[in-house]
């Protein structure tokens, strides 16, 4: 026993491990320390066993110093780590990164004094914007500010209860994103939903120099308001959660866009979620497709878009469910307003994250979370078909597999998952072979050496959306304006009075704009009240 004692403990590599031991690091004993472990705790129980009850054990000063049996060594191991675990400095600040520098005291001094500029104390929601620049906040963050005031219930804010709103805000969140949606959001809600944005745009739409010619239209506001959320969601909402959190905020652009609108006063440079032309597009191509004008379209008026050039098999799944929100499209087959914004900005940029991740949702038949060799042939079934009925004759589904492959380089033999897709930065390519015959033939004639130089071009670039849209709303101007000229032309030859259009204000293209959607707005509100 003296023998094996000794050799253990002056094995340096034992004495070394051992020490490592004492020091509390968590690592995994080599094979041979735990052979010559067991072997001395065996050997100390057989020992201890042979004793007899009555037997004092030996002076401590007659034994040779040697290891401590390990069954203390957790807890020296407890000792060690819980310091450790102490002095491990905070880094997850959900509310945001406290500024120990900041004077909360002297940002209220000077609100309190902002508001005595203001008669009687108290703050109407057109001077709440000078109390959100003393704040340090962006102009149009002044609806929020006054509704969390309790501004919505009275009328006004006074001194003392927006004075009492803004230190709690102040000592509870530190950073633009979480108080944002401390202002924006219900009461104990920690995330944004879509109707919490409704106050906020429609202060926008109220008070933008840009949007003025829409105070003679307030008939379709709340279509604006609605493609302005859908977008915000479209972009920011990159979990698909419904539900707009501090952390996706903070990845987003949307505070800094918000902040734009100040310095801004055409709303049309601001492409980002509040573009009116954008919405004016979007709002187009619905009103086409919208046959009874009831604000929902059919699977067979969506497959009318762009001369039916999507495929039957990918509307199908479109109306299943598998990218639309609530449960009107399963049960009653019909698409709302919200949820086209998000098909035409999928259909129009399938190079855009979310479009990726719209199209990969359709293609996953089964759910599993990857597209396999057989729902890919699914789908260009359909395309076969069809390019047959136009008399051009289809590549082999073999050969088109190897292309395909080719162009994506999945990680896996045999599947397509979506990172494999967002990695290879050819997924529109992709996603058009399966299901818009029209784009997939323009991708086969198109030069392969320009596609290439696409993929490598990392500049500024607008999107693949801003330049539809931007064609698109150039288009429908021109056909607007030759429409008015005609009728002007037929009504003089009438001599007839020419009738005064609903909005004669702001600029020549916003008119015509506007007097098209007053024209389709009144034929809604007679198709309601009907």
């Amino acid at each position: 026993m003296m023998i094996k004692e000794t050799s253990l403990r002056r094995d340096p590599d034992l004495r070394g491990e051992l020490a490592f031991l004492a020091r509390g690091c968590d690592f995994v004993l080599p094979s041979r320390f735990k052979k010559r472990l067991k072997s001395f705790q065996q050997t100390q129980i057989q020992n201890k066993t042979e004793k007899k009850p009555g037997t004092p054990l030996p002076p401590p000063a007659t034994l040779p110093s040697s290891p401590r049996p390990l069954s203390p060594v957790p807890h020296v191991n407890n000792v060690v780590n819980a310091p450790l675990s102490i002095n491990i400095p905070r880094f997850y600040f959900p509310e945001g990164l406290p500024d120990a520098c900041s004077n909360h005291e002297q940002t209220l001094s000077r609100i309190e004094t902002a508001f005595m500029d203001i008669e009687d104390q108290k703050a109407d929601i057109y001077e709440m914007g000078k109390i959100a620049k003393v704040c340090g906040c962006p102009l149009y963050w002044k609806a929020p500010m006054f509704r969390a005031a309790g501004g919505e219930r009275t009328g006004f804010v006074s001194a003392q209860s927006f004075i009492a709103m803004w230190r709690k805000l102040l000592n509870n969140h530190h950073d633009d994103a979480s108080k944002f949606i401390c202002l924006l959001a219900k009461p104990s809600c920690s995330c944004l939903e879509q109707e919490d944005f409704i106050p906020l745009l429609q202060d926008v739409v109220d008070t933008h120099p840009g949007l003025t010619f829409l105070k003679d239209a307030p008939e379709f506001h709340s279509r604006y308001i609605t493609t302005v959320i859908q977008r915000i969601f479209y972009t920011v909402n990159r979990s698909w959660s419904g539900k707009i959190t501090s952390t996706e905020i903070r990845k987003s652009n949307f505070l800094q866009t918000l902040a734009l609108l100040e310095e801004e006063e055409d709303i049309n440079q601001i492409t980002d979620y509040f573009s009116y032309e954008h919405f004016y597009v979007i709002y187009c191509k619905f009103w086409e497709l919208d046959s009874d004008h009831d604000l929902y379209i059919s699977q067979a008026d969506l497959s009318r878009y762009n001369d039916q050039a999507s495929s039957n098999r990918i509307i199908e799944r479109i109306f299943s469910g598998a990218v639309t929100r609530g449960k009107t499209v399963q049960k009653e087959g019909r698409m709302s307003y919200a949820d086209f914004v998000w098909f035409l900005i999928s259909e129009e940029d399938k190079r855009n994250p979310t479009s990726i991740e719209y199209w990969f949702r359709c293609m996953d038949v089964d759910g599993d979370g990857v597209l396999s060799m057989y729902e890919l042939e699914y789908f260009y079934e359909e395309q076969c078909e069809r390019m047959e009925a136009m008399g051009i004759e289809p590549l082999p589904f073999h050969d088109l597999l190897c292309q395909m492959l080719d162009l994506v380089k999945p990680a896996s033999d045999g599947k397509i998952t979506l990172r494999d897709l967002k990695r290879c930065r050819m997924a529109h390519i992709f996603y058009d072979t399966f299901f818009n015959l029209e784009k997939y033939l323009d991708h086969e004639q198109r030069d392969p050496f320009a596609v290439q130089k696409d993929v490598e071009n990392d500049g500024p670039e607008p999107s693949d959306w801003d330049r539809f849209a931007a064609e698109e709303y150039e288009t429908l101007v021109a056909e607007e304006s030759a429409q008015a000229q005609f009728q002007e032309g037929s009504f003089e030859d009438y001599e007839t009075e020419e009738p005064a259009s609903p909005s004669e204000i702001g600029n020549k293209g916003n008119k015509i704009v506007t007097s098209s959607l007053s024209e389709k707005c009144g034929k809604l509100q007679s198709v309601d009240e009907e």
